[in-house]
This record gives structure tokens, C-alpha cells and sequence, in this order.
């Protein structure tokens, strides 16, 4: 892996830490022409006008962040009341008085606030404290997989107490940005859906984007049964791939299954018409390739590739 840095709905926020990310500066009220939510008489209620910034020393952002507000009571399922939302930059909300969570989301980065709202007019601005990571996967640095099936997951470092790592994005595709809170998280990249699995620990800094490269060792396999080599491949063939150890790899059926996997030494199991034949391949890395299976050779205890 190579890591060049240049530049949801929430049931109960009450059960989380607080998150003190206020700004203790007052941002100017500047009420937008967007973004408006009402409840009530305007006489009667506050204005809340909010901001955000990845860092402190940042730029506000303009557009991708998510509002929400809840009442900081709960309702008969226990659950926080969504008081109002909205999309974009800044935001403007006409509230009723009282205690209120703001939840502000900019991808995966989140921020968690509490404010205590009167009827006066208050601006905060809420400081995110994230970055973002943008991931791409190759097999050397002249063959990138840039539509291959090459998938990611990012996990958070803790592990639960049924030792299962938090899930924070799933099936993130080659080359896309995720944002993020500043920590340190565990990513999965998959090649396919065998057994190409490459896991990186990789760190957010707030304000920055971190390119990170995974490097997949593996190659694409097609199998084929056929009578002599080179021949048309046989339909109606169940498939098993195994390692060397004997462990079942992969299964299949049909005249020509398709798998992604690692580099390594296999053994394949071909059926047909109550017959097994077998015989040992071995994959290398960016080396797609067909692997035929003689059926001539089923007398033989073992065909060679």
C-alpha cells in the first residue's frame, strides 16, 4: 500500500459523549434565502443559524452537509424527536425555546452539539475536525484496477465485546472520496469475491485528503473442461478450487466460471457425468488466464495443467 498525502438517522444521540465542537466565535447572522424551517409564530421563537468548517482554520463549508435537529427529550419509544433538517452550506432554523441536539453530517464526518435555544437570534459554527481519504487499488504500479470488481470497506480500530469491528462505509468503489472524522481506521479491500483480501490501517488528518493505494496480488481465472486442449469447453461441470491444504477455495458450476484469486498454488475438481477429474494451477500476479481440464486424463489420479 502506498499513502501520498497532499493537500443516518440517529436513534439516541443522548447515549453519546458529548462533543464540545462550538466554535466560541459568533459567526455573523447572515439569514439565508434556503434552508428555512419553521414550527409556530416566529414572535414566539429563536433563530439558530449554523456553519461549518472542517478544521478551525479552514474555509466554511458551502455545500454536502446534512442538518439535523432533535428535541433533547425523548418520545414514548425512547427514541429523539427529528424537530427539523436541512441540505446544503449554512442553515437557518426558527426554534422554539428550549434544549436541542444539533447533528451535523458531511459524509461519514458527523458532529454531535448541544445548544439551548431562547428567542434570540444566536449563530454557531461547528467545527468538524475531519478530512478525507481517497482509495484506489493496483497490481503493480502499470496496472491499476480502476474497473475491475475492486471494492472497500472502512471499519473504525475498536473491537466490540463480540470482537467485530465497527462498520463505518461499505462498498466504496475505486477512486471515490470519503469523508471522515481525523482517527485512524481499518480498511478492507476486495478483488473480486474469493480470496484477494488486502487490509491497511489508515490515518485521517483534519483538512486533509490521504490517497491511499492498495497493491492486490491476484489475477483473474477462467476454467474450462474440455476433451483435448484448446477444445470446446464442456457444459453441465460443477467446479471446486482448493489449496494446498485441501481447503475448498471456491465453488461453481457451468462450462466457464470466472473467479479473482490470490496468487498461490490450487488444485481444481471437475464433474461431469459422475466423473472428477482433477489437476494443479497456479495463479500469478496480473496474469489473467484460462485453466483447461482434460477429460481424456480421467483414468490418470491426477491431470497435469
Amino acid at each position: 500500500m502506498r499513502i501520498v498525502e497532499p493537500e443516518q438517522a440517529i436513534e439516541n444521540l443522548l447515549d453519546r459523549k458529548p462533543e464540545p465542537l462550538f466554535s466560541d466565535t459568533l459567526v455573523p447572522y447572515a439569514p439565508s434565502t434556503h434552508n428555512l424551517s419553521t414550527t409556530g409564530s416566529d414572535i414566539e421563537q429563536g433563530a439558530l443559524y449554523l456553519m461549518a468548517k472542517l478544521t478551525r482554520d479552514s474555509e466554511p463549508l458551502n455545500s454536502g452537509l446534512v442538518w439535523r435537529i432533535y428535541s433533547e427529550t425523548t418520545n414514548e419509544e425512547g427514541r429523539l424527536e427529528l424537530i427539523a433538517t436541512a441540505k446544503g452550506g449554512d442553515a437557518e432554523f426558527r426554534l422554539d425555546p428550549g434544549a436541542y441536539i444539533i447533528h451535523t453530517a458531511y459524509g461519514h464526518a458527523t458532529s454531535t452539539n448541544r445548544i439551548v435555544i431562547g428567542r434570540d437570534i444566536k449563530s454557531k459554527m461547528v467545527i468538524l475536525n475531519a478530512g478525507g481519504i481517497k482509495l484506489s487499488a493496483a497490481l503493480s504500479e502499470d496496472l491499476p484496477l480502476e474497473k475491475g470488481p475492486v471494492r472497500f470497506d472502512i471499519y473504525g480500530m475498536e473491537f466490540n465485546e463480540r470482537g467485530e469491528r465497527e462498520l463505518v462505509a461499505k462498498n466504496v468503489k475505486s477512486g471515490s472520496i470519503v469523508r471522515l472524522n481525523s482517527d485512524t481506521y481499518h480498511v478492507v479491500s476486495r478483488y473480486g469475491a474469493v480470496n484477494a483480501v488486502v487490509r491497511a490501517d489508515i490515518q485521517v488528518i483534519p483538512g486533509k485528503l490521504t490517497e491511499a493505494t492498495v497493491y492486490h496480488k491476484a489475477a483473474d481465472i477462467t476454467l474450462k473442461l474440455v476433451n483435448t486442449p484448446g477444445g470446446e469447453a464442456i457444459a453441465n461441470t460443477s467446479w471446486s478450487v482448493l489449496s494446498p491444504g485441501g481447503d475448498v477455495v471456491v465453488e461453481a458450476s457451468g462450462a466457464f466460471p470466472d473467479f479473482v484469486l490470490a496468487a498461490g498454488d490450487y488444485e481444481v475438481i471437475a464433474r461431469n457425468n459422475d466423473k472428477t477429474f482433477r489437476t494443479d494451477f497456479s495463479v500469478e500476479t496480473g496474469q489473467n488466464r484460462e485453466v483447461e481440464v482434460i477429460s481424456a486424463a480421467a483414468q490418470s489420479p491426477k491431470a497435469s495443467n
